[in-house]
């Protein structure tokens, strides 16, 4: 067994800002199931937000996070994510990353739900793909070993405490086992459970899944966010619109072309992205449309072509200028906000075991991310768990005393389905689970979940266990979803149309 201090599964702005600073303390190993570059990171369009501004403190982005939250932010982690961005802001800096400017000074957008301009940009709208470069550059010339095209089966446990990990080489179809001190999961997030989703082929729930085998706690669970605005048009994948659109001046607007955001919120278009998503589907569905409009026309053109580059060619190319039409959008699967639960160090309640990014629950988003506090979360914690995997301390948090069990796939008799592949999930997970929901719809897709995976045939190679992780994903979102009787940011249920006090808690999934 090839033995590392640290082993990162994951090579997105976590698993590679881990590995770049724990190379100072140690072995490091990154492995990533497919190429260094392919993550969720990339497709990043906003930015990453933090109070560097003049006007803006870590008070204000605390209160902003907060506020979206709906009532389920971690405090101590919302003010630890806030306090400490501008240092890690220096510090992507510092690792090259070009942030765009303005006679000298950091240019600053500002996006839905946030009191202030405070998101960071690269490239306009291409600030995903810029971080990931010159992480990804710097990583190859480092100390850090990189294993492309191999994906992790299994986390070795003894006892509570982790021992290193076995995965599968797809190009090879080998199996390996590696040992560590400290594996550190940076695996993005699910995506992929749905029909349609910003997110790219790999946010298949992997880090979630093996978590849960091993006997993680994973919370959250039903709270997925849906991104308003992604592309629709006939024949053309879903690409994200991204939210800064409309944080400069973008409109959106129905059928009709009425502006209709001031029917459902004081921010209007800048509304939380749970309002926005479902303000947009109520609006479809009285039109019988399949989109609504983004209007950025009456803004500039150069304005619109220098500011959101990668969106302007992306439409352009497939016929659509939008600085003269407006953008056909609806909304699409993009964001995790539940997770592998850990402390704010990134611990979990396996010793050696921690978790950064979207696969990770902090707590930080609570119920309903803040736009562009991703990325950012996904730095400050990363360093957490690096800081506190190499100061020697070990001690895994206490489990939580009110852990729940997936019922039994195996307990009832289950109804006839049919045969389980991965976009007949995708379609009973957008249809059943999806931005609206029920009781009845849910009960149906729990059903449905657990006669597939009472007939899941044992996984052999890389399609076959993102399709078993996605399966148990799925329960575990449809498991939490029914039981949170309410609804709260991003989970909306038409028989609980109401926020419930006695619902201001966490579900947490632990294997029995």
């Amino acid at each position: 067994m090839n033995h590392y201090d640290y082993v990162i599964v994951g090579s997105g702005i976590g698993g590679l800002f881990a590995a770049l600073l724990a190379q100072n303390h140690g072995s490091v190993l990154v492995l990533t199931k497919g190429s260094i570059d392919e993550s969720n990171t990339q497709h990043a369009q906003g930015g990453i937000a933090a109070p560097v501004g003049a006007g803006d403190s870590p008070a204000l982005h605390f209160a902003d996070t907060i506020a979206a939250g709906a009532g389920l932010v971690d405090e101590e982690a919302a003010h630890i994510l806030t306090d400490e961005a501008t240092d890690r802001i220096a510090d992507l800096v510092r690792f090259g990353v070009p942030f765009d400017s303005v006679n000298g000074e950091i240019a600053l957008g500002r996006e839905g739900a946030h009191s202030r301009a405070r998101v960071l940009h690269a490239g306009g709208d291409s600030t995903g793909a810029h971080i990931e470069l010159s992480l990804s550059s710097l990583a190859r010339l480092s100390r850090v070993t990189i294993r492309e095209h191999c994906l992790v089966e299994e986390i070795v446990v003894e006892g509570d405490t982790v021992r290193g990990v076995k995965a599968l080489d797809a190009a090879r179809q080998a199996r390996e086992e590696f040992g560590c001190r400290f594996l550190i999961l940076a695996t993005g997030g699910c995506g992929h459970l749905y029909k349609v989703t910003t997110n790219p082929d790999v946010a298949t729930a992997d880090g979630v899944a093996i978590a849960y085998r091993a006997g993680a706690e994973i919370a959250d669970m039903e709270f997925i966010q849906f991104h308003p605005t992604a592309l629709r048009l006939p024949g053309v994948p879903t690409f994200l619109i991204s939210e800064a659109v409309r944080g400069e001046g973008g409109i959106l607007r129905n059928s009709e072309g009425r502006a209709f955001m001031a029917d459902y919120h004081p921010q209007r278009d800048l509304a939380p992205r749970d309002v926005v998503a479902r303000a947009i589907v109520e609006q479809m569905a009285r039109s019988g449309s399949d989109h609504v409009d983004l209007d950025v026309t009456h803004l500039p053109a150069e304005k619109v072509s220098v500011r959101f580059p990668q969106i302007y060619r992306y439409c352009l190319d497939h016929g659509l200028d939008i600085t003269n039409q407006p953008i056909p959008v609806s909304p699409a699967a993009h964001y995790m906000m539940g997770g592998v639960r850990t402390n704010t160090w990134g611990e979990t309640n396996l010793r050696g075991l921690y978790a950064c990014g979207e696969v990770a629950c902090t707590g930080v988003h609570g119920a309903n991310r803040l736009a562009s506090n991703s990325l950012l979360e996904t730095i400050v914690f990363a360093k957490r768990a690096v800081d506190r995997a190499s100061s020697g301390e070990q001690a895994a948090p206490p489990p939580s005393p009110d852990t729940i069990a997936l019922p039994d796939a195996a307990a009832a008799k289950r109804p006839p389905v049919p045969p389980l592949d991965r976009s007949r999930l995708q379609a009973l997970m957008w249809d059943d689970v999806g931005i609206i929901r029920s009781g009845e719809s849910l009960a149906r897709a729990r059903e449905t979940l657990a006669a597939w995976e009472q007939a899941v045939a044992a996984p052999s190679d890389r399609p076959s266990h993102e399709l078993t992780n996605l399966l148990l994903a799925g329960r575990l979102v449809t498991e939490a979803a029914l039981m949170r009787e309410e609804s709260r940011g991003a989970h909306y249920r038409t028989d609980f149309p109401e926020t419930r006090e006695a619902w201001r808690r966490h579900l947490i999934f632990r294997k029995a």
